[in-house]
């Protein structure tokens, strides 16, 4: 049995597919105007933890997550312009070139991270035509009006609006800023649809409009999508509705999820997701990672500091998926110790046998109640310190890193690689020297041989010798 944290019912709930051995998730990706930072990676650590503990539980998988190119503003609230727009006029290249780097360094980083890709990554201005196409499904149903800059979804006319995240609706309107937008019914409305030149107002005298370089035709005019309005569309296209899991971070929960199931449910009669998972934030001193905060770490910047992207995973699995997690490099640190130690020891152990089926298991029970990784990691460790053979103990770290992800397989294949020519001939004169008691001699070839990138572990068999682990 799966057990998971149903953010829809703020409760465990036993996982039951809406098909009997099937699985479709959709993951809430990347806005691609700049660098994913470790933060943001996190959440797509999560998302492939379940995919995995999923097809380690013997169901198939379908997983999409969208790539958002158009229409994320800077204010989640239909405030402000859109970041794709911002960073191209900032880098001088067009919002295409912009999407097209960054896409790029984000499968690249996750691919680093040993996250299996999505079924499909959708780019969200490759389904304007869907996006349209549910609009006018809204409109029908009357739930949109018009503002001089856009199509805005009316969420008094909703009963259940803000179910996901029990929202204080009441609350919300007593307490409402001015925003940008005072044509807005309600605070709680989004814009579905925005017009490149709000209605009434002259192109020439309205900032940056007349030079937007993202935008479609539309019945309701020239313009572009909502943010929200993008992963509804895709996710229904890919998926149907309803699908199983939806995952994100916690930022998402009060508006754009909130979002996505007002707008999906409300066009469809039905519900968008039946399971909805959310990872929490990673801290630095204090406070949340994020560009806003002007504190984010890439994963480039932890390589160039020498860290193994790998070891990020680490340190990212030893926190559960619903805790916030503070970064330090300290504690980075622990999680690159911890791993270089993880591969040291199975590089010890001779080819695979058998397995550890208590500790199998202790493992799949961590994570199927709710993905435990901070409790399987410790089931992990308990069992390299039992006094189960190294064979047996290789064995079920294989099948523990289906889900765990850190490589353990071709990392051990790796570090026991025949020796080259030269070091085997260090190794042997070296050993001749120990059986003569030449052990100042002996010791110089040890030290000639690390010299040479490799470690060497004298044994009960014999000396241990292995490439170093960077």
């Amino acid at each position: 049995m799966i057990r998971l944290f149903n953010t829809l019912t703020r409760q465990k709930e036993e996982f039951k597919p809406i098909s009997v051995d099937e699985v479709n998730i959709y993951s809430c990706g990347p806005t691609v105007y700049d660098f994913a930072h470790v933060g943001n990676l996190r959440a797509y650590i999560f998302a492939d933890v379940l995919k995995r503990t999923l097809l380690y539980n013997k169901y198939k998988v379908r997983h999409i997550m969208n790539i958002t190119d158009v229409g994320h503003l800077t204010g989640d609230r239909d405030m402000g312009r859109d970041k794709m727009e911002i960073s191209a006029r900032e880098q001088g290249k067009t919002a295409w070139e912009i999407a097209s780097y960054y896409t790029d360094s984000f499968l690249n980083d996750i691919k680093e991270l040993n996250i299996i890709l999505p079924d499909k990554l959708p780019k969200a201005t490759d389904h304007i035509k869907e996006m349209i196409a549910l609009i006018e499904a809204l409109e029908k149903k009357g739930f949109t009006y018009t503002t001089s800059d856009g199509i805005y979804f009316d969420t008094s006319k909703l009963k259940d609006y803000g179910k996901l995240a029990k929202l204080d609706i009441e609350g919300l309107k007593e307490g409402a800023r001015v925003e940008a937008n005072v044509e807005k019914k309600n605070p709680t409305d989004f814009a579905l649809w925005k017009l490149s030149v709000p209605k009434g107002a002259h192109p020439e005298l309205v900032e940056g409009s007349s030079k937007r370089q993202m935008e479609w035709q539309s019945p309701w005019g020239v313009g572009f999508p909502g943010w929200h309005i993008e992963c509804s569309a895709m996710s229904t296209k890919y998926l149907g509705q309803p699908f199983d899991i939806h995952t994100g971070g916690v930022d998402h929960i009060p508006v754009h999820h909130t979002n996505e199931i007002a707008q999906s449910e409300t066009a469809y009669d039905k519900p968008l997701a039946n399971f909805w998972l959310h990872s929490e934030f990673v801290m630095i001193d204090e406070g949340r990672m994020g560009k806003s905060e002007g504190n984010l770490i890439t994963l480039q910047e932890l390589k160039d500091k020498g860290y193994s992207p790998l070891a990020y995973r680490y340190f990212a699995l030893q926190g559960h998926y619903r805790s916030k997690l503070n970064f330090t490099f300290e504690a980075l640190d622990g999680a690159q110790n911890a791993l270089n130690n993880l591969y040291s020891t199975i590089a010890e152990y001779k080819e695979p046998k058998v397995g550890c089926a208590e500790f199998e298991r202790q493992f799949l029970d961590a994570v199927n109640v709710n993905l435990d990784t901070p409790k399987a990691l410790a089931v992990m460790w308990n069992m390299i310190n039992s006094d189960y053979p190294g064979e047996a103990k290789l064995q079920s770290l294989f099948e523990f890193d289906k889900i765990l992800g850190l490589s353990l397989k071709e990392t051990w294949q790796e570090l026991r690689r025949p020796l080259p020519d030269d070091i085997q001939k260090l190794v042997q004169q070296r050993e001749d020297e120990r059986q003569n008691n030449n052990w100042k001699k002996a010791d110089e070839l040890r030290k000639q041989i690390e010299s040479a990138g490799f470690e060497i572990k004298d044994t009960d068999n014999g000396p241990l010798v292995k490439q170093k682990i960077s």
